[in-house]
C-alpha cells in the first residue's frame, strides 16, 4: 500500500515568518527515513500505512506544541493498495505523456 500525504503545519502566533518552526518538522521527517518532498506550500510524505502517516503528523504537532498556543494544519491523503513509490511515479507518469516538467 502507498499512502501519499500532503500536509502543512505551522504556528499561527509567531509572526510573518515561521520557517524556524517548520524546519523542526522537516528535520523530524528527514530523520524518520520516509520518502518526502518539501514544496513551497507544504510537504508530501509517502508511507506504507495510514497509521504511519498519522503518527508522523502527530510527531510534527509534538515538535511545535511547546512553542505555540495555536497551530494550523492541513492534510490530504491519497491511499492506494498494491502500489509503491508513487511520490515520484505519479510525476513520471505525466512526464511520459508530455515530457519533462518543472519540479
Amino acid at each position: 500500500m502507498s499512502v501519499l500525504t500532503d500536509f502543512a503545519m505551522f504556528p499561527t502566533d509567531k509572526g510573518i515568518s515561521v520557517s524556524q518552526y517548520v524546519s523542526k518538522i522537516i528535520k523530524m521527517i528527514h530523520e524518520s527515513g520516509f520518502t518526502y518532498k518539501l514544496t513551497s506550500m507544504g510537504t508530501i510524505i509517502e508511507t506504507d500505512t495510514l497509521k504511519e502517516a498519522l503518527e508522523l503528523i502527530q510527531k510534527a504537532y509534538d515538535e511545535l506544541e511547546p512553542f505555540s498556543e495555536r497551530i494550523y494544519v492541513t492534510a490530504n491523503f491519497d491511499i492506494q493498495k498494491n502500489k509503491q513509490n508513487r511520490i515520484t511515479g505519479k510525476v513520471e507518469s505525466i512526464e511520459n505523456k508530455i515530457g519533462k516538467v518543472k519540479k
